[in-house]
């Protein structure tokens, strides 16, 4: 895992938030943390609740030595496919570094193309590395707060409680008011919906 690189020379976490909901941006972030200034309680986001996330969330923005949180939007989803719209996202954090980093440490088994260094793909890596869990954990609060205005906009649908993700809730409401412009069409639940309101968007 890059040992090599000399304490002068920085690597980034990078993960991923959102590639499974029916709805909404998908996110990543990439961080580059403070060897000087260790974070207590980084995990992977799915593991820590809302208020844990929160709190983490800002220490890191805060003693983070550089940090980016980028999307894809829907539309890019639909145009792509959402593994080639995660990479994107993933690619525009890591431009987005104030940081020349010499390495990056991707969550999951894929690399996205195009970075300006070497990388490594690590499984389950937002539960094993630092900087992925710090990742992990600002994606999932960006997205988060992009489902909450989500749903200010649309409540039919109840974004705030399900996050886009395709719950029983969500699929009911899916089904009775059809997809919103928010929804992810080239995903088969929503396209189902689709076609069930001749269309209407």
């Amino acid at each position: 895992m890059f040992e090599s690189l000399s304490r002068s020379e920085y690597v980034a976490g990078v993960d991923e938030a959102g590639r499974g909901p029916l709805a909404g941006p998908v996110f990543a972030a990439a961080v580059v943390l403070d060897p000087d200034r260790p974070l207590l309680g980084l995990a992977d986001s799915k593991k820590l609740s809302p208020a844990q996330r929160d709190v983490l969330a800002d220490r890191i923005r805060h003693s983070a030595l550089a940090w980016c949180v980028a999307s894809a939007s829907v539309e890019e989803i639909d145009e792509l496919n959402i593994l080639q719209a995660t990479m994107l996202a993933m690619r525009r954090a890591c431009d987005g570094l104030t940081l020349a980093v010499s390495a990056y440490l991707i969550d999951g088994n894929r690399i996205p193309h195009g970075l300006n260094g070497p990388a490594e793909a690590i499984v389950k890596g937002d539960s094993k590395v630092p900087a992925i869990s710090a990742a992990s954990i600002l994606a999932k609060t960006a997205r988060d707060a992009v489902c909450e205005a989500l749903h200010e906009r649309y409540p039919v649908y109840d974004f705030a409680r399900h996050k886009g993700y395709g719950t029983v809730l969500h699929r009911q409401r899916l089904a009775e008011f059809g997809p919103c412009p928010a929804h992810r069409k080239s995903f088969s639940p929503v396209r189902d919906a689709l076609l069930q309101h001749k269309g209407v968007t």
